[in-house]
């Protein structure tokens, strides 16, 4: 397969100068950063089930796409070190954020930020009303809404069906009650808009605010699980983590698949991409 040395790839030459990079002997994880920074499709279509990566055409779950060329990458990629990154959030380099953002381009980091911001602080907002609700015992008994509906109307001032009307008409898009991954992180990128669209300034700061301590809490928590399975990596001991290769909680900071040949993909010109040149 001819792989372009600089400039946009499409999803199967991503993968494949991934596994080149890998072969050669390159560290994994800059390799990994830098056919993400060139990768040009917003999903990819495999097997009959759709992965997206970039949500309403603004959000980028970079993490996502990272799982998928590291499944691809099999045993050239330290397992360990993987899971660091996929499920604690932790650079096998330990670098930070700015290195990320030079890595992946503006374009891109812009993207990633409107994803950690728009869908996953909506989704720790989400979870600390629903524990408020739980903690309060306002809703126990008989006739009671659930905590995790009665969250939209805390959050919102409007009932989760009244939301997915709204949506409907917004955006053109039906909400069924079954719903995939990246249909429902849509949703959520859009609640977050409606939030700050119709909420008084000052709610809309406590509620992030709010949404920005429970993720201090979720972090906190699993930084000391990633420290204490790297020790225990690092004296051989092997530790179960429920599904390592799957998404762990979501994080602001800086670093979430099949093997299959791609059926469908589509192309999106992002910002800061070069022309194919060379082999």
């Amino acid at each position: 397969m001819r792989v372009p040395r600089e400039g946009a790839l499409t999803p199967e030459q991503g993968v494949e100068a991934f596994l080149r990079a890998l072969e050669h002997g390159e560290p994994w994880y800059p390799a990994l950063l830098e056919v993400i920074a060139r990768w040009t499709a917003p999903f990819e279509e495999i097997e009959g089930t759709l992965y997206t990566y970039l949500i309403a055409g603004e959000a980028f779950d970079w993490l996502l796409l990272a799982q998928r060329l590291i499944e691809e990458a099999g045993d050239l990629v330290d397992e360990d070190e993987a899971e660091q990154l996929l499920v604690h959030g932790i650079a096998p380099d330990g670098s930070g954020e700015a290195e990320f953002e030079a890595a992946i381009g503006p374009a891109k980091h812009r993207a990633h930020l409107n994803f950690q911001y728009g869908i996953v602080v909506e989704e720790l907002l989400m979870l600390a009303v629903e524990l408020e609700l739980i903690k309060s015992g306002a809703l126990e008994g008989a006739g009671h809404v659930a905590p995790d509906l009665e969250a939209y109307d805390r959050i919102y001032g409007v009932g989760l069906d009244e939301l997915k009307i709204l949506y409907a008409a917004d955006t053109g898009h039906q909400l069924t009650d079954r719903l995939a991954q990246s249909e429902l992180q849509a949703f959520t990128y859009w609640l977050s808009k409606y939030r700050v669209r119709t909420g008084e300034p000052a709610r809309v700061a406590s509620d992030t605010k709010k949404a920005m301590a429970m993720m201090s809490r979720l972090e906190s928590g699993r930084a000391r699980l990633g420290r204490l399975h790297a020790a225990q990596a690092r004296a051989g001991r092997v530790v179960e983590m429920g599904g390592a290769r799957g998404r762990g909680s979501a994080s602001v900071r800086a670093g979430r698949t099949s093997r299959a040949p791609m059926s469908k993909a589509a192309s999106l010109q992002w910002e800061d991409e070069s022309s194919d040149n060379g082999e």
